[in-house]
């Protein structure tokens, strides 16, 4: 999969996601300084997410749109999300703004007038959230601009996603799927993120995390099994409340969370049975044999003048019962490496 002239899969560093969310906190400044942010974290990329309240749910108030458990208990549906939209005037200007600073921007849309606008800024790709894994006309009419999608399938049964990943196949589109876990935050015990690599084996596409738990632990883990995206909320501070921000990672979290993934992936490395370049100046710390006590030429080697001890100038330890009998062949001083020139049969 590419985003935009970026390869995304196996071997190529991880895409590393800042999703700004709700905790633009109504202001385009603070929306611009999480790009900013995100930008000097090392995130490869800023979301946004585009919808208004009236596209996403109708404003009523009765119990069916009254939430009952989660972060958000107590929260009529359209006043959430009144509070937290980004308004849709704003984002042809960040996308600029992200452009003009180096780091990638797209968005999340909710229905089809989303979608339409996103393509009206010249997004390049597109996300689908997990609670929209179920909406096939919507799935479809991002998938008809052919353009990259990653899909989150937080939420979704295996057959869910099978249907989504059908959806977008039948339209051509380059796709990603991230493993979610949606709950805010989520915890450790239900993020199952063995389910990665299974995933990538069953649909044969780039697969990453979209990570609402707390810390770097997770992504981190992802990254061990696989994981070629890594999605994560950013804020300014968890000290400015909004919706998000209570599962959000500060600047300074999200640096350190993108250095910890830098160096797993140097980690893992490649399969490799080679002494590396550092690994053979230790070699002198390897055990041998050496001469414990001086030996006369012509003395017989035995248990008393030669040890298997560090450091590693002599034969080998797997010589040791070999060489038990054979004579010295020159004078040997305690604390000489021996070595096979040193020694002869009897």
């Amino acid at each position: 999969m590419f985003i935009k002239k970026r390869k995304i899969g196996q071997g190529e560093p991880c895409y590393i996601i800042a999703e700004v969310s709700a905790n633009h906190n109504g202001k385009i400044e603070d929306a611009k300084k999480i790009i900013e942010l995100a930008k000097e974290a090392g995130a490869d990329c800023v979301k946004v997410q585009t919808y208004t309240a009236d596209t996403i749910t109708m404003n009523c108030h009765n119990d069916y749109f009254l939430l009952k458990e989660g972060t958000w208990k107590g929260k009529n549906l359209h006043d959430l999300y009144t509070d937290a939209s980004m308004p849709w005037e704003w984002q042809g200007e960040l996308k600029q703004y992200a452009d003009q600073i180096g780091i990638d921007f797209f968005s999340t849309p909710f229905d089809a007038t989303a979608v339409d606008f996103l393509e009206s800024i010249q997004v390049e790709f597109y996300k689908i959230a997990s609670f929209e894994i179920i909406d096939i006309p919507l799935i479809e009419k991002v998938a008809k601009t052919g353009k990259p999608i990653i899909l989150s399938v937080g939420m979704a049964s295996l057959g869910e996603i099978e249907e989504a990943v059908a959806t977008i196949r039948k339209y051509g589109n380059e796709f990603a799927l991230l493993k979610c876990s949606s709950a805010y935050p989520a915890v450790p015990e239900n993020m199952n993120l063995r389910t990665i690599p299974n995933m990538k084996e069953l649909f044969g596409v780039p697969v990453g995390l979209s990570d609402h738990s707390m810390g770097s632990v997770s992504a981190i883990v992802a990254v061990s099994l696989g994981a070629n995206l890594i999605e994560k909320h950013i804020c300014i501070s968890r000290t400015i409340e909004g919706p998000d921000s209570s599962f959000s990672m500060e600047p300074e979290e999200f640096k350190q969370m993108v250095a910890d993934v830098r160096v797993a992936e140097k980690a893992l490395g490649k399969i490799s049975y080679q002494v590396t370049e550092h690994e053979k100046s230790n070699y002198m710390s390897r055990k041998s044999i050496f001469v414990t006590s001086d030996i006369k030429k012509g003395e017989i080697i035995n248990s008393s003048n030669i040890r298997v001890i560090r450091p590693g100038y002599g034969m080998e330890p797997k010589h040791y019962d070999t060489v038990l009998g054979q004579v010295a062949l020159r004078d040997l001083k305690r604390g000489t490496p021996l070595s096979q020139k040193d020694i002869g049969e009897v």
